[in-house]
């Protein structure tokens, strides 16, 4: 069973930086694109940033210049570099790792809040 478990949320004031991390168990990592999306409060959940097996990424387009995706293979972990935080990217952030149609899986999340 595929376990994605994701750290480094928190609270931080407008303009600072985090950097999520998200460590999976299991064998399907370095074939899966790896994915963070996140829900803002009352909204539904959308793509903040994906990164394929092969090293492409693409970002919303909110987030592009400021937050950066990045894999390691070796240690099954992605991250999420978030920089120049705005209060809009705060919400509840989540880990997706999936590969053709053959699986999805989803981390818990990890809230983010960015006050004003």
């Amino acid at each position: 069973q595929v376990q994605l478990v994701e750290s480094g949320g928190g609270l931080v004031q407008a303009g600072g930086s985090l950097r999520l991390s998200c460590a999976a168990s299991g064998s399907i990592f370095s074939i899966s694109t790896m994915g963070w999306y996140r829900r803002a409060p009352g909204e539904q959940r959308d793509l903040v940033a994906a990164v394929t097996s092969g090293g492409d990424m693409n970002y919303a387009d909110s987030v592009k210049g400021r937050f950066t995706i990045s894999r390691d293979n070796a240690k099954n972990t992605v991250y999420l570099q978030m920089n120049s935080l705005k209060p809009q990217d705060t919400g509840v952030y989540y880990c997706n790792a999936k590969y053709r149609t053959w699986w999805n899986y989803w981390g818990q999340g990890t809230q983010v809040t960015v006050s004003s």
